[in-house]
C-alpha cells in the first residue's frame, strides 16, 4: 500500500484528501503544519507528500528544506498545495525541489492522477 502525507492546516482540504486517498488505497497521515510534518517524518517514510505553503509554526517552503536534507526521504516525492498562485512562489516551490506546484482551488480528481503518475 503506498503512503501519503497530507500537510495542511484547513480542515476541509484534509479531510476531503484524507478521504479520497483512502479510497484510492493509500495509507494516509495528516499534519496541521510543518513541524508536525517533520515530527511525522521521523517514523513514517511516505512515498508521497502533499504540502501546503503557508501554514503555522514552520511554513511549507522551509517544511521542503528539511525534508530534502534527510536521505532517508529521497526517494519522496512533494507536491506543494497552495493558494500562493504568483508565479515566484511556484518558481520556489520548484526550486526547493518540489516535483509539482498545484494552486487552489484544485480538481482532486485531477491531483489523484498526478499522484498515481509521480509515484506508480
Amino acid at each position: 500500500m503506498k503512503k501519503i502525507l497530507i500537510v495542511d492546516d484547513e480542515p476541509n482540504i484534509v479531510m476531503s484528501l484524507e478521504y479520497t486517498f483512502k479510497k484510492n488505497n493509500f495509507e494516509v497521515f495528516i499534519a496541521r503544519d510543518g513541524q508536525e510534518a517533520l515530527d511525522i517524518l521521523e517514523k513514517q517514510l511516505p512515498d508521497l507528500i502533499i504540502l501546503d505553503v503557508m501554514m503555522p509554526m514552520v511554513d511549507g517552503f522551509a517544511t521542503l528544506e528539511e525534508i530534502k536534507k534527510d536521505s532517508r526521504l529521497q526517494h519522496c516525492k512533494v507536491i506543494f498545495l497552495s493558494a500562493k498562485n504568483k508565479q515566484k512562489n511556484i518558481d520556489k516551490g520548484l526550486a526547493l525541489g518540489a516535483d509539482l506546484y498545484v494552486v487552489k482551488p484544485f480538481s482532486i480528481k485531477k491531483l489523484v492522477e498526478q499522484v498515481n503518475e509521480l509515484i506508480q
